[in-house]
């Protein structure tokens, strides 16, 4: 007989290999704003929404918060060094205005962190209180974070054009909601599935567009920059820069 535990580990070390694949989707623009040493038209916002979303989920998967996610703890937990390598590679060629800009809204973070976890660990004193409230919290800023690609998909029906939804991305995206979701139907954690499950739909919905007007996207000349579209993630999410 198959122990439903076990496949769901599966399926979250599954999510986790996907998961962070997208985290790494980013790196190309790191790598082009180092070489030029220039952040250029280039925005930390999608990075610092993930820093918070990944830190918020990482909270939410301890054991004196939610016990047996340590899978959501440890993409998470990768997740979150990832953007701080992000974060600091922009913070390190950014203009001052900038800096100061991300600064500002880094700080706004770290306290309202501080602020759930003080609240949390001395307000609520069992863990189904504890998932209750931060992975309310999660599920607000994983839906805002996985309906990002919402602009994108609104540009690709204006333009009629696939240019700035890249395939390969739409598509791991959509994996990845698949994965999560399964992952948190298994054992039922309506935390995690609710924005996995909109992810899941968002995706598939990216791939539709993509296949229905792939075929009116002009050839664009090689050498002619990136896509307009990143992926931050949690159990998934996207951004534009």
């Amino acid at each position: 007989m198959v122990n439903a535990d076990a496949v769901r580990n599966i399926v979250g070390i599954i999510g986790n290999v996907i998961s962070f694949g997208l985290f790494l989707s980013p790196l190309p623009t790191f790598i082009q704003i180092v070489n030029k040493g220039d952040v250029e038209k280039f925005v930390p916002d999608p990075y610092l929404a993930t820093f918070l979303n990944c830190a918020l989920w990482v909270f939410y998967g301890l054991p004196i918060v939610h016990p047996n996610s340590i899978l959501v703890v440890t993409i998470n937990g990768t997740g979150l060094l990832i953007e701080t390598v992000y974060l600091s590679i922009f913070f390190a060629y950014a203009p001052r205005p900038k800096r100061l800009k991300m600064l500002g809204v880094l700080a706004v973070e770290l306290v309202f962190l501080a602020a759930v976890a003080a609240g949390v660990l001395l307000g609520a004193h069992t863990t189904d209180q504890r998932s209750m409230v931060v992975g309310s919290i999660c599920i607000f800023f994983g839906t805002i974070m996985y309906a990002a690609p919402l602009t994108v998909m609104k540009r690709v029906i204006t333009t009629k054009s696939v240019e700035y939804m890249p395939f390969t991305l739409s598509l791991v995206s959509f994996l990845n909601g698949i994965c999560w979701t399964t992952y948190a139907l298994i054992r039922f954690d309506i935390f995690i599935t609710i924005p996995n499950g909109l992810g899941t739909l968002l995706g598939l919905a990216q791939l539709i567009l993509y296949f229905c007007y792939y075929g009116s996207t002009p050839s664009k000349p090689s050498g002619d920059g990136n896509s307009g579209m990143e992926l931050p993630v949690t159990a998934g999410d996207e951004g534009k820069n």
